[in-house]
């Protein structure tokens, strides 16, 4: 089948969500691919928040209980919202602080050492914040990293072997720690299967889905995920900085948190202000405190939008758009060196593609120059995310063209082959 403009027009022609790319802010002639680092603004997330202003210029204080979207109970709505986005029952979710803290936040929770279990595996390809949060709350422990992480390698530097993570598990894993879909690569890891394991094992796992929520589908409750987070500026376009989301699956909601704070007490009782901790019965005690209004106000447009549309429609389109590129990668840009580590299989491949390249870093700065908006990791992956709200299969084509045009004209020679201060 030839992959050309013709064949996308058909595709764009059938695609049952095309009407969705006008709610969002696109720029004429550019060619936006960097959704998996921060998703474009949308007309819904930019009503909800332009409320949430409304109202705190007309209401003041009393926009906490009143207005149209009160403040006081702002997370237990948005996570009614983000619930069934990511298979949870909506106690089992809240929308609180970023996704490191709330990493910290889970860490002491559920990590908690024996004298036989008392090891935390993750996988040497995750974000590195992850590792940052781990390390620091050993050390905060007591604990020496280099005696109580577990790394799991990778056989090519690009993936990970599922099956090298479970024989990793043992006797000695208290805690396992692992992405949804790694960041350089793309791969999806089969999180059910893997939650799985690790209890046969006796370990409590727990998952960043950073860069799966609002890609790829989830089913956290029925899959017995311990914990999980992940932040909401990506896929899910809540904006720069957007409050972040965490998962405590309702078997461990009794347990409460490992660090309290009073916006996790007991709504009805909250402003008791007593002495005593009473936590509330569902994720909502894992909040520490007052919540970020403005971070937290555009999800609520962003959220509408996706339970319109339905995750697994949004899933299938994202899987044809990087399908589709992946074919169009083999077919026009295998000849100039470039080559993807993203898996093929639909089961394997999350919401981006990773290109890998030699000159990756002076390539991404001629994309830029050429209107793609690209987003380069290091050593040489440069990462491609057509969002399917807002990417036509057209724009695919098309960005494969203006790269074409980049490696036949060698403009990007002109530029150095480093990445600049934010890649």
């Amino acid at each position: 089948m030839t992959l050309d403009y013709s064949y996308a027009r058909g595709l764009d022609a059938k695609d049952p969500i095309k009407k969705m790319r006008e709610r969002f802010y696109l720029q004429d002639e550019e060619l936006y691919m960097d959704g998996n680092s921060l998703g474009l603004m949308s007309k819904d997330a930019e009503e909800a928040l332009n409320k949430t202003i409304e109202n705190w210029k007309q209401l003041g204080i009393k926009g906490w209980l009143e207005g149209d979207n009160s403040w006081f109970y702002m997370a237990e709505a948005l996570a009614k919202l983000q619930a069934p986005l990511v298979g949870a029952k909506e106690n089992e979710l809240t929308i609180h602080s970023s996704t490191t803290l709330n990493l910290h936040l889970l860490l002491a929770t559920f990590y908690k050492p024996t004298l036989i279990r008392n090891k935390i595996l993750v996988d040497e390809l995750n974000f590195p914040t992850d590792f940052y949060a781990v390390s620091s709350h050993l050390k905060h422990l007591g604990l020496d990293p280099k005696e109580h992480i577990v790394y799991v390698k990778s056989r090519d530097g690009s993936t990970l072997d599922e099956g090298d993570i479970i024989n990793a598990i043992d006797e000695s894993v208290a805690l396992v720690l692992l992405p949804g879909v790694l960041y350089r690569s793309g791969q999806l890891l089969n999180m059910e299967s893997l939650t799985r394991a690790a209890h046969e094992k006796g370990a409590i796992i727990g998952l960043d889905l950073s860069h799966s929520a609002g890609a790829v589908e989830h089913q956290l409750h029925d899959w017995g995920v311990d914990f999980a987070f992940w932040c909401n500026y990506k896929y899910f376009n809540g904006g720069p900085g957007a409050a972040a989301s965490l998962f405590v699956h309702e078997s461990h909601l009794e347990g409460g948190p490992g660090l309290a704070g009073w916006f996790g007490y007991r709504k009805d009782k909250q402003f008791d202000l007593a002495t005593e901790f009473e936590p509330s019965t569902t994720a909502s005690a894992w909040e520490i405190g007052t919540p970020h209004v403005m971070s937290m106000a555009g999800l609520k447009g962003s959220f509408e939008q996706f339970n319109t549309c339905g995750m697994k429609t949004l899933r299938k389109k994202s899987l044809e758009l990087t399908g589709h590129l992946i074919k169009l990668i083999d077919e026009k840009l295998s000849i100039y060196g470039f080559k993807t580590v993203t898996p093929r299989e639909d089961v394997s491949r999350g919401g981006h593609v990773a290109l890998v390249h030699n000159e990756a870093a002076r390539i991404n700065e001629a994309m830029k120059e050429k209107g793609i908006i690209p987003d380069y990791r290091q050593p040489n992956v440069i990462r491609l995310a057509p969002v399917p709200l807002y990417t036509r299969f057209v724009d695919v084509v098309d960005l494969v063209e203006r790269i074409v045009d980049i490696m036949e004209s060698k403009s990007y020679l002109k530029f150095e082959n480093k990445r600049g201060t934010v890649a």
